[in-house]
């Protein structure tokens, strides 16, 4: 499926999502599966599924915690080489202000809510960012994301209108 969706979307890069025990397959298995097919980039929901994941994957691989960085968690993810996916004010500014204090960039990923209403930073949260983007200070972005709502429904028109609910973003 890896290499499937690689050649479909040669631009893009395909994240192997392995939470849950890869959904009861068993990530030790699956996620080295997935980077022996060229995958990179995994997303786990906790903190503890990524620090039991980490040691199956290459060096070079992006290790992301959907669910973000829970407080008290901030230094297992700085010590790890786990990216947070920051899903709200508080997590960005306890992530932010944690770089700052160890005065080096730390690895973010910031996800915004464009209608599944589970994750992510809501509009009036976005509207703030987006007024103080020095909220961003002392993090390495790396990635932006939304989360469809019907992913396996290509044209499902809520897709074309979270579409551009995320392109406004």
């Amino acid at each position: 499926n890896h290499r499937l969706l690689a050649a479909r979307a040669p631009s893009a890069q395909v994240a192997g999502v392995v939470k849950a025990d890869a959904y009861g397959l068993g990530a030790h298995q699956v996620a080295p599966a997935l980077a022996a097919a060229g995958c990179r980039s995994f997303f786990v929901a906790q903190l503890g599924e990524a620090l039991a994941l980490e040691p199956h994957l290459p060096a070079d691989a992006a290790l992301y915690v959907l669910n973000g960085v829970l407080p008290g968690e901030e230094r297992h993810y700085a010590e790890h080489r786990i990216t947070p996916v920051l899903n709200d004010l508080d997590q960005i500014a306890r992530w932010s202000e944690l770089a700052r204090r160890s005065a080096r960039k730390l690895p973010a990923a910031v996800h915004f809510d464009t209608g599944m209403s589970r994750l992510g930073l809501t509009d009036r949260e976005a509207d703030q960012l987006a007024g103080d983007p020095a909220r961003l200070d002392g993090l390495d972005l790396r990635l932006v994301m939304s989360h469809l709502v019907a992913s396996e429904e290509s044209d499902h028109p809520h897709n074309r209108l979270q579409f551009e609910r995320f392109a406004a973003l």
